[in-house]
């Protein structure tokens, strides 16, 4: 593999405010990445795959690889002056208090807490608000690097019990266990294999859903079929629990089940993918399990807000591209029958939930939040004054209560809890966090730009107050255009660190998310995910013919489906950017259903096996479309234990970028090790990837003065 020349400082630590190190050329000599000969046919077109080896996460080969090139970044990093005061500056940054919305359940009060630099939050309750928080469970007793987190948890309605997941090193598979509330006696409840799972307790147990144990070493890679259903009941083992559903004729199926407040139905939502499920509904009791199946198809979003008796509320997207809430009775559940509460409004309306026998509705306007009130014929009662651009976040109910919880998040300061007065339309403050950033500094505006296809599309842009637009700007653009999915305003501890050194931060509203409904989805998929590159590139060129920066002084990222999205952007336009960090990213678009979930993307995607979509996938694949050029600086960063993007499509992009560099810029990759595809990562381990992350991008935009 070619050696790529780079600027490196050979002058070790300086002072973060001295002027720019003078920089020697050095050599940076990449792993010699073997090449294979393998080649695919698809529909008469042939495809080579040289680096297939590396799909193999347990061959010694592939982590004899992962380490040679891991020395090659960390040798990088490690010549970056003023990395080590990027990382102090970002725990002080980070060390602040943290605390959820609180969540009513059997007249407790749970919410998580983290003291500032804890690994992870530990789940805290209270009897009543004037109580002190009392904690019940410390996620970070259960491992010394602190990469075991907390992943789903449910109260048995009698208060009892607690039955909470657990997942490891980041993967998504799942470990439940039980909990005397009262005693904090941990009981020998142990339950495997579970993932993509809800926790739904009924009487002395609850529902589940978990897949058969995958072989021995292929538990990261392996597809995920064959989804079931299952209940527990809490003092039994797990070869005891009680199957209540499977679809052994459709396997690639998922499901999860629910119960109802009252304990009388239980609910089976069914998915094929990301967006789309199928609702059936039956009674606990039933012997005859005999299901209502409300809706037997994948094409819509349905979700239960409510049920009074058998009159149960859904919010749904069927015929309503910004969704609507609908009254659905089991005794005349034909779709006649159905009664329209809140209808579509120009909004998106985003969440419902039920308090004080109403309805607390929050909507995205422009992708920022509003929310209304309405009893439960859909009378609007009165809207809360929510003030300025913000994002209501984590909003909770409880049936009975007046007083529901919310947070609220801007970009410029981490969130704080609110309590929400139903019946008096009143907010009030419960917790504001206390930063060291000066959140006071800066301000979040929102501007429209137009994309190459005449679309207009929103962009939130952070800045420091009064910065010059001079066009010699550091600038930081994050994107994501996917699976209905979106970006509103959110503080980003490492983000805040960025606007201190100068810099602007950027988020575009792209196609393929949820922006402005289902609408704006469907025109970032499939064989119109070209829409989605596009719109990203179009934010990018405004920064630039805006004076905000210019392409020099640009670095872009995206994480997951975001990766995917900066790797189709560099490889469509190397010039578009400085710096480029694609992370966990979807970047080979040919064999992505053929890993864990994968095959659930395909709604998204598209997928190789068919003609016509391939052409589409092979068009904009990233890892198929590296070609000999000058690519910008740039860090891939993935994980080992990544089961949800496998690591492979990262190392087959570094491989194939490093083979075909021509330039002098730095391609390399950062794998972390006893890391998955980001959730539940510690706070240690979050540090130093945005630490290394940070360095790399001030480093290669030129960015000589830091404050700190």
């Amino acid at each position: 593999m070619k050696k790529t020349i780079i600027a490196i400082s050979a002058l070790g630590l300086l002072a973060c405010s001295q002027e720019k190190p003078t920089k020697e050329v050095i050599v940076l000599k990449y792993p010699q990445t073997k090449k294979v000969n393998q080649v695919d046919d698809y529909f008469g077109t042939k495809v080579a795959d040289p680096y297939r080896w590396l799909e193999d996460d347990n061959s010694a080969e592939t982590k004899a690889w992962v380490d040679e090139e891991n020395k090659v970044t960390f040798s990088y990093l490690d010549k970056i002056p003023f990395r080590e005061n990027v990382k102090k500056r970002l725990t002080q940054l980070w060390n602040y208090e943290k605390l959820t919305a609180p969540v009513k359940k059997a007249g407790m009060y749970f919410s998580f807490y983290n003291n500032g630099l804890q690994n992870q939050a530990v789940l805290c309750v209270q009897k009543n608000l004037k109580d002190a928080r009392v904690e019940l469970l410390d996620p970070n007793k259960l491992s010394a690097d602190g990469t075991v987190s907390f992943s789903g948890w449910d109260v048995s309605k009698n208060g009892k019990y607690l039955a909470y997941g657990i997942s490891k090193a980041g993967s998504d598979w799942v470990e439940i266990h039980v909990m005397e509330i009262a005693g904090k006696k941990e009981l020998s409840d142990k339950i495997e294999w579970v993932k993509f799972s809800g926790i739904s307790w009924c009487k002395n147990g609850f529902y589940y859903s978990r897949y058969d144990a995958p072989e021995n070493g292929k538990a990261l890679t392996k597809q995920n079929t064959g989804h079931k259903v299952y209940y527990h009941e809490v003092g039994t083992a797990q070869s005891a629990d009680k199957l209540i559903f499977a679809d052994e004729a459709h396997p690639d199926r998922n499901f999860t089940a629910g119960v109802t407040d009252d304990e009388k139905y239980l609910t089976l939502s069914g998915s094929e993918s990301t967006s789309g499920n199928s609702l059936w509904i039956k009674e606990v009791n039933d012997a005859t399990n005999k299901w209502n199946k409300l809706v037997d198809n994948f094409e819509n979003d349905y979700n239960i807000v409510h049920n009074s008796c058998n009159n149960f509320y859904v919010q749904t997207n069927y015929k309503a591209s910004n969704q609507r809430l609908l009254k659905i009775s089991l005794t005349n559940a034909e779709e006649k029958y159905w009664q329209e509460i809140i209808p579509q409004q120009k909004d998106l309306l985003e969440g419902v939930q039920y308090a004080d026998r109403k309805f607390v509705a929050s909507f995205m306007h422009d992708v920022a939040s509003r929310m209304n009130v309405y009893d439960t014929n859909g009378l609007l009662l009165y809207e809360a004054n929510l003030g300025g651009l913000c994002k209501v976040n984590d909003l909770s109910t409880s049936d009975k209560d007046t007083i529901a919880f919310f947070t609220r998040a801007t970009f410029t300061a981490p969130p704080a809890v609110y309590t929400y007065n139903v019946k008096e339309n009143r907010m009030e403050l419960f917790f504001q966090p206390k930063t060291d950033f000066k959140s006071e500094d800066y301000e979040t505006k929102q501007v429209f730009f137009i994309s190459k296809d005449g679309t207009k599309i929103p962009m939130f842009i952070t800045l420091k107050k009064g910065i010059e637009l001079n066009g010699n700007n550091p600038c930081f653009v994050f994107g994501y255009g996917g699976f209905n999915a979106y970006y509103s305003p959110e503080y980003r501890t490492d983000r805040a660190l960025f606007l201190e050194a100068g810099g602007i931060y950027c988020v575009p509203g792209i196609r393929g998310g949820g922006d402005y409904g289902e609408d704006w989805h469907k025109a970032g998929t499939k064989c119109l995910k070209q829409n989605v590159f596009d719109d990203f590139i179009a934010a990018c060129d405004y920064l630039v013919v805006e004076k905000y920066t210019s392409h020099e002084k640009l670095a872009i990222h995206g994480r997951s489906n975001g990766g995917l999205l900066i790797g189709a952007v560099m490889t469509e336009r190397p010039d578009v950017a400085k710096v480029c960090i694609p992370a966990v990213g979807v970047l080979d678009m040919l064999r992505f259903h053929l890993f864990t979930i994968g095959r659930a993307w395909t709604v998204d995607y598209g997928c190789s096996e068919n003609k016509d979509e391939f052409a589409c996938l092979y068009k904009y694949s990233p890892l198929h479309n590296v070609k000999k050029t000058n690519y910008p600086a740039t860090l891939v960063l993935t994980g080992d234990h990544d089961d949800r993007v496998v690591p492979a499509h990262s190392f087959k992009f570094a491989a194939t970028l490093q083979e075909n560099q021509t330039g002098n810029e730095p391609i390399i990759i950062r794998i972390d090790k006893n890391a998955g595809h980001g959730t539940g990562k510690p706070t240690a381990k979050q540090i130093d990837e945005y630490g290394d992350m940070w360095s790399f991008v001030f480093y290669n935009l030129g960015v000589d003065k830091l404050p700190w």
